[in-house]
């Protein structure tokens, strides 16, 4: 059997870190093999200098970065490729989608940025914590990072993963709720497809 790929996008401090822990613990519970992922992975070298970037240390353009963040999936390609045909469910806290929606807020082709992620293996569900920009900076007032804290950048990654989110049939949850409130929807959306 083949597994799954489920990948959750969003805004910062929308959700995706809990409901994804959350979503393994549901998935393993019914027998099946589950890895969590989470992009940027900062544990490579690639993932080492987009740290450096998101703290200051490095002053990348949007392409650049860009670039950075899908070199890092490209990274994972192959754990990701054997996972999957070994039948494990993967639960991703970001992947292709972010990309498109930063870089897009920030004046790239998304067209472009989607097909450089192309030969990535695709998501089978994608779910879209979906929650405003003033509600991401209320969850999180301190250490964010140069892209947390400009909300005019935030509201035009909400636009565009919402434009996303309507043109590939992703799955939006409304993440400005209580967290198990959340995690209900997440179950009844996933759970026919185990």
């Amino acid at each position: 059997m083949r597994g799954l790929l489920i990948a959750f996008e969003g805004l910062d401090q929308s959700g995706k870190q809990t409901q994804a822990e959350r979503l393994r613990d549901r998935v393993v519970a019914s027998g099946r093999l589950v890895r969590l992922l989470s992009f940027p992975a900062y544990d490579t070298p690639i993932g080492a200098e987009i740290s450096q970037a998101l703290r200051g240390s490095r002053d990348w353009a949007a392409d650049v970065m860009q670039l950075l963040y899908i070199a890092n999936r490209y990274e994972a390609k192959p754990r990701i490729e054997e996972a999957l045909a070994q039948g494990v469910i993967l639960i991703c806290d970001r992947y292709v989608a972010s990309s498109v929606a930063y870089g897009d807020a920030q004046g790239l082709d998304s067209s472009w940025l989607v097909e450089v992620q192309r030969h990535l293996p695709q998501p089978d569900l994608t779910i879209l914590l979906d929650i405003a920009p003033d509600v991401s900076a209320r969850r999180k007032a301190d250490g964010r990072d140069k892209f947390e804290r400009d909300l005019m950048l935030l509201g035009r990654v909400r636009d565009s993963y919402l434009r996303q989110a309507a043109a590939q049939g992703w799955a939006r949850v409304d993440a400005d709720r209580d967290r198990d409130v959340v995690a209900a929807d997440i179950h009844r959306l996933v759970s026919p497809r185990l």
